[in-house]
């Protein structure tokens, strides 16, 4: 049977959703922007992202939330990860109490330290919170739009939601894995746009790919040092939302996170290519929050310090790298 489906944010992963599940279901997509609303209802696109892409009769598109919500069995998140808790707090009152929530978000909240599934906890009412699937892994937007392949991992604490939404999504080119680690998928995802910026960086110095593998590595490692201070299975980061989504990120051209690193490398200033973007770079803001986090945790992360201090113009490129390679010797397992 077909699932009624709410798509909130009219961003390129919510667009890119939206085409998906519009395979089988009817799907209504919520824009911020009455006018981006009212766009794709008329002209079947959306004019500012993937707008190459016609957009199935199946999707109508809405400024307003309440309409967005009602009726929905399932509703999709996929605002920016600084406008989770103000969207989601308001959706709550308007969801259904039996709907399940997939949240696409990649970000810890810099103000809290909590993981996008942290926030939600915080703002929804407590009959969701089982209902919560965290939705991570190597998925480019563009590519699932266009029907690439693509393989992505839905993580909940109770698997039979986390199930649910798997046969709901899962077609020929997107396949779909479930598990319970909650925590680790979250940490994956949010971590690796930092290392994407370290290695970004590197590559814009033109640093060699030795050391963009070595980066990569050792970027996994801090990810999953502090994912298991937080409680998570060391073997998630291994998976799909660990090291898949960490590859895709750091080596793709598609990579904003990479791109941001790519252009501090090459000499420009962060809030120039900021100001050049029309879409967001998660891992600014979660490398700031990530740092804090680890501070409060006790937990040793050199790469993501050094890229807040680069972000910060506290040193540049070519010494924050250089700060990296004469650190303390020690074992690879430290």
């Amino acid at each position: 049977m077909p699932t009624p489906v709410a798509v909130l944010g009219a961003g390129s992963f919510g667009t890119c959703l939206a085409v998906l599940a519009a395979r089988d279901h009817d799907v209504t997509i919520w824009a911020r922007d009455p006018e981006t609303a009212e766009s794709i209802e008329r002209e079947r696109r959306n004019p500012r992202y993937l707008s190459d892409i016609e957009l199935p009769a199946n999707i109508k598109a809405t400024a307003d939330l309440s309409q967005a919500l009602s009726g929905q069995e399932m509703v999709i998140c996929a605002v920016p990860s600084h406008g989770v808790r103000d969207v989601m707090e308001r959706a709550g009152r308007l969801m259904d109490p039996n709907a399940i929530l997939v949240s696409t978000v990649k970000g810890i909240e810099i103000e809290t330290g909590l993981t996008m599934h942290g926030v939600l906890e915080e703002v929804l009412p407590e009959s969701l919170h089982p209902r919560i699937v965290c939705l991570s892994g190597p998925s480019f937007a563009r590519e699932v739009a266009e029907h690439k392949p693509t393989a992505v991992t839905l993580a909940c604490r109770e698997e039979s939601y986390a199930i649910a939404v798997q046969t709901a999504l899962s077609c020929p080119w997107f396949r779909c894995y479930t598990h319970d680690d909650v925590v680790g998928t979250e940490i994956g995802g949010a971590l690796k746009n930092v290392v994407a910026i370290a290695v970004g960086i590197c590559d814009g110095l033109d640093a060699g790919m030795n050391a963009r593998a070595g980066l990569m590595t050792r970027g996994l490692r801090e990810i999953t040092r502090l994912g298991q201070a937080l409680g998570a299975n060391p073997l998630t980061f291994l998976g799909l939302s660990g090291m898949g989504d960490l590859i895709l990120t750091c080596t793709g051209d598609l990579s904003r996170n990479r791109n941001v690193g790519l252009e501090i490398g090459r000499g420009r200033r962060l809030d120039e290519i900021m100001g050049g973007m029309s879409q967001v770079a998660e891992g600014v803001r979660t490398t700031f929050a990530v740092c804090d986090l680890a501070t409060r945790l006790g937990v040793d992360m050199p790469i993501a310090f050094g890229v807040r201090q680069i972000l910060l113009g506290e040193v540049d490129p070519k010494a924050g790298g250089m700060a990296l390679m004469t650190r303390q010797l020690r074992s690879e397992y430290e």
